[in-house]
């Protein structure tokens, strides 16, 4: 048909030549020529699946045989290639009819099969480069399997004449490589935004910066998806704020888009925080307040500011007056020590014997730490072990101190604002 909707030339085109290559075919001239080259290729491609079911058969051992019978035409090209599976009891089925998930995995060792075989075009100089793009690989497999999805990936990776693309919201796949290599596609409003989370105009510094975040513990899916990072002191707030958190908000710090890192009093955490900054994401740090002034510390207004941390509006200094274990009433760290670090003479720890512990001439958590394990030989192993006892022990938001209620909700404000 001519006229009407505007033809595509390229199909009337293949139409046309289409209806000719079969002509030709059909040509007693070539028939002879054709049988033979038809059968040369079966044979070719019939070594190919039987090196193929092997390799399925070694990967999918809950099958007892795979078969593979290709039909080669030049009419119709590769025109059938079902997959029959024998399972260790039962009759030989179409795969089709198996299960998404073996489906799932016989596809997995097909790729781990064509991998070996772009490995063998890799050392062919001379060979085409290759594309290889994935959609959701690893859906329907478990753990186990989604790793060897991410070792074919890598391995295809390194290849020089292959390059990959993986669509993806597995957070496996996502947190399994550089965060410099994800791009990452979100919905703003009714447009897709394409973001990179990396400069790459500096490849030297994103790549620090990345190893930075990488150091501290955070996941590419913590970075592309939370929506307040807080810096807090060390492990021991690392450990105990989950907690009080998730009592106070009645959720997990997770639910409510906050990641939580470790400082150390590492500079590379500043780096960490600016690169955050720089990259349009919230940034807090709450910390001591003796580490305002503390020698060294990174946490100086001045230290703060020089990587473009502002004190009074992105620092939170908690502490009566100086540390977190302070907030905490004489009474609760009584009951606490008598719970999980009994005194060895029997006696009972009181609130009287803790508040004689709050001498501003010592650390409160020194002297708690010294003295438990000094009289208790179950005593806390570190400030950690202390602080995070203390935590796990509290059942009601009531019990937390006010201080930290207060923080709490602001950063769960925070982030959600």
């Amino acid at each position: 048909m001519f006229g009407g909707r505007t033809p595509s030339a390229d199909d009337e085109v293949r139409k046309v030549l289409s209806s000719r290559y079969q002509e030709h075919l059909m040509d007693p001239a070539l028939q002879g020529k054709i049988a033979d080259l038809e059968e040369d290729l079966r044979r070719r491609v019939t070594a190919d699946a039987t090196d193929l079911c092997r390799h399925v058969e070694e990967r999918c051992p809950d099958l007892l045989s795979v078969r593979i019978e290709p039909d080669v035409s030049f009419k119709s090209g590769l025109s059938k290639t079902e997959i029959m599976v024998s399972k260790l009891a039962g009759e030989p089925v179409a795969l089709a009819a198996s299960g998404t998930g073996r489906n799932r995995r016989v596809t997995l060792a097909v790729w781990e099969w064509t991998n070996l075989r772009l490995a063998e075009d890799g050392e062919d100089r001379d060979a085409r480069h290759t594309i290889v793009a994935y959609d959701e690989p690893d859906t329907y497999l478990d753990y186990k399997h989604q790793r060897r999805v991410m070792d074919l990936i890598r391995s295809q990776c390194q290849l020089p004449n292959v390059s990959v693309i993986v669509a993806t919201h597995s957070l496996n796949l996502i947190d399994g490589v550089d965060i410099s290599k994800i791009v990452h596609l979100k919905l703003d409003g009714e447009r897709t935004i394409v973001e990179r989370f990396i400069d790459g105009t500096h490849d030297d510094a994103s790549e620090h910066l990345a190893s930075i975040a990488s150091a501290l513990g955070v996941r590419n899916s913590v970075l592309l998806y939370e929506r307040l990072f807080v810096g807090v002191e060390g492990p021991t707030e690392q450990q105990a704020f989950p907690l009080l958190f998730r009592l106070c908000q009645g959720m997990h710090l997770q639910s409510a888009g906050i990641a939580l890192w470790a400082c150390n009093n590492n500079e590379g955490a500043l780096h960490f925080a600016r690169f955050l900054n720089d990259h349009g994401r919230k940034v807090a740090f709450v910390v001591d307040a003796d580490s305002r002034t503390r020698t060294r510390s990174i946490f100086s207004d001045t230290k703060l500011r020089q990587y473009g941390i502002n004190p009074e509006r992105q620092a939170r200094f908690i502490g009566q007056p100086n540390e977190l274990e302070e907030l905490f009433t004489d009474t609760q760290w009584a009951e606490a020590a008598n719970r999980y670090w009994p005194r060895n003479d029997g006696v009972k720890w009181s609130a009287e014997q803790i508040a004689a512990w709050r001498d501003p001439k010592i650390k409160f958590s020194d002297a708690l730490l010294e003295n438990f394990k000094a009289e208790s030989d179950t005593g806390p192993a570190s400030k950690v072990d202390l602080m995070f006892k203390l935590a796990a022990g509290l059942t009601d938001a009531e019990q937390v101190p006010e201080a930290l209620r207060e923080l709490f909700a602001e950063l769960a404000e925070i982030a959600n604002s």
